[in-house]
């Protein structure tokens, strides 16, 4: 791993607007992506499905904060059908880790009779979060995650949550492409304004989820 990408520099490049990446999976080098166009969730018009509304009102899975931080990694970074291969490599894992372990970076966890299922993970500075990766082995695992995330973000006064690129899938729960401009603009406010993630104890229910998420400014 390059000197060039330790902890803080890495969170430094997360203030301003970048973040690194790698190739592959199996290659070792990484590098800095600064993306012409940003994708973005408003988290007070994050859309909540019809169907995953009732999902998340059964809850089929135990959700919990923070407590298998680098197996939602390890699951993020294996190949899954439509996707051969992932940028997730041993430095990124490690760096990301070691933010984890100074509480900045969390991830959420999707628990079927104690089988992680599903899950995402990303980087918190003040009251901005970088959503990195998720990962899914059963249906709507990694979309429950993902409204858990939200709905905890907007409890706790986050202004932003970042998903780098805008994909099909991102696109049905409301994220939006902005410009670079624009995203630096909107990170430089949330980074003037802490917001604490709360603590692992603090769950929510289904209930809650679908409540934070559909409640009107």
């Amino acid at each position: 791993m390059s000197p060039a990408f330790g902890l803080e520099h890495v969170l430094d490049l997360y203030r301003n607007g970048v973040f690194p990446m790698a190739d592959s999976r199996d290659d070792p080098r990484l590098f800095i992506v600064d993306p012409e166009h940003r994708g973005v969730f408003p988290l007070d018009a994050i859309h909540l499905p019809r169907r995953l509304k009732r999902t998340l009102l059964a809850e089929p899975f135990e959700v919990t904060i923070d407590t298998a931080f680098a197996a939602v990694m390890r699951a993020c970074a294996e190949p899954a059908p439509g996707r051969p291969n992932t940028w997730i490599n041993q430095p990124i894992l490690d760096l990301y880790c070691g933010m984890h372990e100074l509480g900045h970076a969390h991830s959420v966890e999707c628990w079927t009779n104690g089988e992680l299922v599903g899950g995402l993970y990303g980087v918190h500075l003040q009251s901005a979060f970088f959503g990195e990766s998720m990962f899914s082995r059963r249906t709507d695992a990694s979309k429950v995650a993902f409204m858990h995330l939200a709905a905890r973000l907007r409890r706790q006064g986050f202004r932003l949550l970042d998903a780098q690129f805008v994909t099909e899938h991102l696109s049905q729960f409301g994220a939006l492409e902005i410009s670079r401009a624009e995203f630096r603009a909107r990170l430089k406010e949330a980074l003037r304004y802490p917001a604490d993630f709360g603590p692992p104890a603090q769950r929510l229910t289904g209930a809650d989820v679908v409540q934070l998420i559909t409640q009107t400014s």
